[in-house]
């Protein structure tokens, strides 16, 4: 009956959808409103049916009915309550189901929000995304089919994949990931609604910056908590591997990040429109390979899922929406009116420009080494590996480029500029940077890409800094503090945000440099009371205990830490051996500091827990990748909160000077 019910709300939905597209294409065609209404209201009704198919899932797993072939894929009475209840993405046809409810969710949002927002293109923005629900809710009825019957019922099944029961992370990574791939559709959408209306006016544009920049912030936080599960889960010390799958949710986020960037030249020069359409349309096709690429088995990778149809399916989704963009871009790239041009090479829409073409540089370098044993293995049937020495040594020195520029755009004013003033913006910050590197030098950074990844950070710290403070500062200077403060977080709180943003990059850009130049690591073999040192830390081998759990058995060693003599902790790292596992899944136990991370990964016990086989690491300043990615997101909330206008009467001459150094029209001194 659960079976029954789910595949109703899901076949439901797709219907809901269907007519939705046809009503949408009607308003658009006809200028008619109120089949743009029925469009509306349909877009509801198929998040509410997405939402029904969901939880009726949910009431499947938490009950165990094995009739549900879903259920009895990856359900298990031994499982722990919140492993049952993630279990809904812990595999393929799940993560589908799932992917249909955030869509739904996003896709009510967008037609609530854009609601006679943009009567020029709101019609074909709405059957654009009902078009992408048509699709998946036509995956979930189809190829994937969770709630297929299962003619024999097994009386237990054999629980999600262990890995994905080995941390609590995997509560938050997937849906994370998901809030950021799947809210990729309405920038989508948006982009497509400007190109066949032909313009992309103020309004527009806003929406397409708003709506582009709440999945990237999703993105950028479920990257990270990505990161923060393989450090903390896999024992391998590190948190980026360049693995296939990690690369597919990077790819989107670059040229989202490129495209945010494009955004804020087109509201103030007007120009880099259809630039600016193509990396939107981009980012989305991304999110669609990075799809393919986790649900088509063709990687073998510890992040993706088994081989199945609905690659396949994915694919020819992918070719659909290539060719559609590459249509859309062809026939109205052109309607779309550039306002101006990039007068000066010194400006800071030149330098937006370059930061645009290192990310399209570094998106196409990550593609290429992603994909690039796929072509090889279809045209000439040989394996190969393109591995992290390749990605390194490539997407390094982009990155490096990409910190400077971080530092070198903002300083930079917009429009023409002298040579003087260009260097009055210019030549201070090289203190920072210089602060910064002896810094380094002082604390042994010898490697020549961390000695230049410092100097960059910290002239992109004061660059950021500088600019993030000017409302302040200007105001300060003319005695009124206090309105300067309600400058930077009144109107001026999206430009406070950017640059709060920008200082969260800065952190962990430099925090990577020094974590990956600076680790140490010994591979040692401890008997019960023997000691090894790692750095300045004496590490002793105290003996190990089991731990049983309903769902797992953990053999836990414990590890007394001492440095300089004095006790810091005792760290646990263990081994957990699943039922469906034949070998045991290590989980390390780390000691994080400001300054850095001891981490340790039990390999191996033997002699009844007498002797331990360990890896131990010092990985200096992980902490801060963290802390910088929470600045980051904090900063992608700051810039999206509603900051109030002035009204729409003309402003006197001082009121007019205050907005724009809110906005940040202003340099220091200008």
């Amino acid at each position: 009956m659960i079976g029954f019910l789910g595949r109703a709300l899901v076949l439901f939905s797709l219907l809901a959808a269907s007519a939705g597209v046809v009503c949408a294409l009607a308003a658009g065609l006809r200028r008619n409103e109120a089949a743009l209404a029925w469009a509306r209201r349909l877009t509801f009704v198929f998040a509410l049916g997405m939402l029904g198919a969901n939880l009726v899932m949910e009431v499947a797993l938490l009950s165990h009915d094995f009739s549900v072939q879903y259920v009895a894929q990856v359900g298990s009475r031994s499982t722990p309550t919140w492993v049952t209840i993630v279990s809904l993405w812990s595999a393929l046809e799940g993560s589908i189901l799932f992917w249909c409810m955030v869509l739904g969710g996003y896709l009510a949002w967008a037609v609530w929000w854009m609601k006679g927002r943009h009567p020029e293109a709101e019609a074909w923005i709405t059957a654009v995304m009902l078009a992408c629900g048509v699709f998946f809710a036509f995956l979930v009825a189809g190829p994937a089919h969770p709630f297929a019957p299962v003619p024999n019922p097994p009386a237990d099944g054999p629980g999600p994949n262990a890995l994905l029961q080995n941390h609590i992370l995997m509560v938050l990574h997937p849906p994370m990931l998901y809030l950021g791939y799947v809210g990729m559709t309405i920038p989508f959408a948006i982009a497509c609604g400007a190109l066949i209306a032909g313009r992309l006016g103020p309004d527009l544009l806003r929406s397409l910056r708003i709506s582009l920049l709440v999945p990237w912030g999703f993105l950028t936080v479920g990257i990270v908590l990505g990161g923060w599960w393989a450090y903390e889960v896999l024992g391998w010390g590190g948190y980026w591997a360049w693995d296939p799958v990690e690369n597919a949710s990077l790819l989107p986020w670059l040229t989202a990040t490129a495209a945010l960037h494009s955004i804020l030249v087109v509201e103030r020069k007007g120009i880099l429109k259809g630039w600016t359409l193509t990396l939107v349309l981009s980012t989305f096709l991304l999110t669609i390979l990075g799809t393919f690429m986790t649900r088509s088995g063709v990687f073998n990778s510890v992040h993706s899922f088994t081989q199945s149809d609905i690659g396949p399916t994915f694919l020819a989704f992918l070719g659909l929406g290539l060719i559609f963009s590459i249509v859309l871009l062809s026939a109205g790239i052109g309607r779309l009116e550039n306002e101006g041009r990039i007068r000066d090479p010194k400006s800071r829409e030149a330098a937006f420009l370059v930061n645009n073409l290192l990310f399209v540089m570094l998106t196409l370098t990550v593609l290429l080494g992603t994909v690039f044993p796929l072509i090889v293995e279809a045209v000439q049937g040989r394996q190969i590996s393109v591995g992290e020495p390749y990605f390194n040594r490539m997407a390094v020195p982009l990155g490096v480029a990409l910190l400077f520029l971080m530092g070198i755009g903002p300083a930079l004013p917009w429009g023409r500029a002298s040579g003087k003033a260009t260097l009055r913006a210019l030549v201070p910050p090289i203190s920072g940077g210089i602060l910064v590197l002896v810094i380094g030098l002082a604390f042994g950074a010898r490697s020549p890409w961390l000695c230049v990844t410092l100097f960059a950070g910290g002239y992109a710290l004061y660059v950021t800094f500088a600019e993030m403070l000017l409302p302040l500062r200007t105001k300060a200077r003319a005695g009124a503090t206090g309105e300067g403060l309600r400058l930077l977080f009144g109107k001026g709180r999206r430009r406070f945000g950017s640059y709060v943003a920008h200082l969260g990059v800065v952190i962990v850009l430099v925090a990577v440099g020094v974590s990956s130049a600076g680790r140490e690591t010994i591979d040692v073999s401890l008997a019960r009371g023997e000691s090894a040192r790692l750095g300045q830390y004496t590490l002793t081998y105290l003996g190990s205990h089991v731990v049983r759990e309903p769902h797992r058995l953990s053999t836990v060693a414990r590890v007394q830490v001492e440095r300089e003599g004095r006790l810091v902790a005792v760290l646990e790292p263990r081994l957990n051996q699943y039922p469906t596992m034949r070998e045991s899944i290590g989980t390390p136990d780390v000691h994080s500091t400001l300054k850095e991370d001891l981490y340790l990964s039990l390999m191996s016990l033997s002699d009844g827990g007498e002797r331990m086989g360990m890896r131990a690491f010092r990985n200096p300043m992980v902490i801060w990748i963290w802390l910088g990615s929470g600045v980051i997101v904090l900063g992608a909330i700051l810039a999206i909160w509603p900051s109030r206008r002035l009204a729409a009467a003309p402003a006197s001459l001082p009121r007019r000077r205050e907005e724009e150094v809110a906005e940040g029209s202003l340099e220091v001194g200008g």
